[in-house]
This record gives C-alpha cells, structure tokens and sequence, in this order.
C-alpha cells in the first residue's frame, strides 16, 4: 500500500479532512495547494487534530516546474488529486479559468507523475457529471451529461486519466464521483471556509445562522420535486473521506481505471435542508425563493452499490449528524480560520 502520498488542494474542505484522515492511519502527507480558496491555517487544524506533522508546499497546479520540483524532493507513492474550482454558477460566468485550472492543472499533475515513475492516482470527480436524469437513483453506468463548465471540466479530466491509464497500462486510477459533502470533523477544528462569498448553501447558511450573511437565496422552486426546490444527496464528509482512504487501499488490487460513487442515496430537497439546519441551530434560518440557476439540475441522487460491493464501504452518518457538526464548526469558528481562537 502507498505510504507517502501527495495530497492537491490539501488546504481545503473535503483535502483537510483527508490529510487528518491519512495522518491519524499512518500516512505521510505532502499538500500542495495555492490557497486560492483555502487557507494555510487549515493545515495547521489538521496537524491538530492529527497530532502528527504533514509538509506543505505553496504552488500552483499549473506550474509544471513547482510540480516537478515537489516529485524529486519527495519519495511519492501517490496522488489525491482535489485541486480544482468547484463552484457551478461561477463556472458560467468564467467557463475558460475553469478548464484552465481543473484541466491544466490534471494534465500537469498527469505529467510530473509519468516523468517520476508515479502510478496511483485518486481522483475527485463530481455527482454533477450526470446532468439531467430520470433514474430516482444515479449509477456509475448513468449516460454523462454534464449541463455546466464545472461538470464538464470534471468529466473530460476522468477521460484525461483513462486515457493515461490506457497509455502507460502499470497506471493505476480511481475516480470517486461524490455527491454532496457538508458537515465538518466533530473536534470542530475542521470544517467548510470558503474564501469570499461562499458559493454552496451550508457555508452559507452557518454564515446566516451567526449574523455575517442575512438570507439564503434559495435557486428554484418549480422543480418537479416534492416542494419545489432541488434535491441533493447530503453525505457526511467523513464519509466522504473514508471512501477516499479505502481507495488508496485497493489501488493495488487493479491497474488501469476505476470509478465510484459516493452517496447515500437518500434525496434531500434544499428547504428540508434548511429546516434541518435550523433544527440544530435552534432558531429559524430567513431565506427567500429566487429563480433558478443556471446549469443546475432538478435531482441528484447516488446509487452507491458498486463501492459497497468492493470495498464494503457505507455511509454512517445522517443529516442530524451533518448540520450539528457544521453547526458547531460554524459556533467555534464564527470567523472561519482567520480568528484567533
């Protein structure tokens, strides 16, 4: 199994969590991150939380040179590759940053780790690969159909990584389609802090809920859906997580590449969410209907059997569990990392 691995955007949301996950079983951690939507402070909470030491390096992904210089220094077994732009509504106002930066950047990575014998990647891919669908539930086998640059740019770095795979056959890959992360580690140290205006609606919520943001615009309420609104499928990020250990430990078991879903499968609508965010806030969070936003989808429900059956991986958390741990993030760190504690 790879012991040192190289962890991209280890600095943000669901990589923070992940390097405190690897630290606390054993792995050595180097992060590379450029802080774009991070901050260094996070990995200072990880080394906390984990009580082990990682190292980081400031860089950008597209920095070809910084990447290869970050490959000769240290002994990678292999990659988490997160860094990317992630927001969809931004990804329609600036289509080309993200294909610059999700695209480029994989491609970097794909090259600095062929010129220095790296073969093990896990790649974190995206649910909004799907699109629009009639399932209830989405598998791996679902048509893609992205509606969005952001889904796009994640759907053609999966055909990237095949492609790689298929030209170097001892390259070993997995791609792990999650839905969507919210919730923080239950130490509280360690949760979602986006930089500027957070584009995702727990982070923006907990903003409402201590007094920095002063509603929730909620996008969409004529979905064919129960109550109108969006529906999602809500997943711990410590699930999250677990997934992505459990893919380093199988990436020896096969060359070429995998891909997974991680989900629940269980649809939660964006008022019941709110309601649910309110429950463990104790007050009613204000919100207002909009319009709805463009590239999003009406539902996105994982189908998770193919993990379960592989690996035996399941979810252990529910949506109680999620908003109280986001809540008590929010509560510790009204200010995210940046205040004194």
């Amino acid at each position: 199994m790879p012991r040192t691995v190289l962890v991209t955007g280890g600095a943000g949301y669901i990589g923070s969590h992940t390097c405190a996950e690897l630290l606390e079983h054993d792995y050595d951690v180097v992060v590379v991150d450029d802080y774009s939507n991070s901050s260094p402070a996070a990995l200072g909470r990880v080394q906390e939380v984990a009580g082990r030491p990682l190292i980081s390096v400031p860089a950008d992904m597209r920095d070809r040179r910084a990447l290869d210089a970050i490959f000769e220094k240290h002994s990678i077994d292999a990659v988490i590759h997160f860094a990317a732009k992630k927001a969809i509504g931004e990804s329609m106002n600036i289509p080309l940053v993200y294909y610059d930066v999700n695209l480029g950047g994989t491609t970097n990575l794909l090259h600095s780790m062929q010129r220095h014998g790296v073969q093990k990647i896990v790649f974190s891919s995206s649910c909004s690969i799907y699109g629009e669908s009639s399932r209830a539930r989405l598998s791996e086998d679902e048509e893609p159909r992205p509606t969005n640059p952001y889904a796009r740019s994640k759907w053609m770095c999966e055909q990237v990584i095949r492609d790689a795979c298929k030209r170097c056959p001892e390259m070993s890959a997995i791609s792990l389609r999650y839905f969507n992360p919210i919730g923080a580690h239950p130490s509280g140290l360690l949760g979602e802090v986006p930089a500027g205006l957070p584009n995702n609606v727990v982070p923006y919520l907990m903003q409402v809920a201590v007094g920095r943001l002063k509603r929730l615009s909620v996008f969409g309420s004529d979905y064919d859906t129960p109550d109108g609104t969006a529906v999602r499928d809500y997943v711990h990020v410590l699930d999250v997580v677990a997934g992505h250990r459990a893919a380093l430990e199988h990436l020896d078991e096969e060359t070429g590449t995998q891909l997974f879903n991680l989900g629940t499968g269980v649809g939660t609508s964006v008022l019941q969410l709110v309601a649910a965010l309110s429950e463990a806030c104790g007050r009613p969070l204000p919100y207002e209907l909009a319009d709805r936003r463009p590239g999003d989808v009406a539902t996105l429900v994982a189908d998770s059997d193919r993990i379960h059956r592989a690996w035996g991986w399941r979810p252990v958390h529910g949506l109680k569990e999620m908003c109280r741990d986001a809540w008590r993030f929010q509560r510790m760190n009204p200010r995210g990392y940046t205040a004194p504690r």
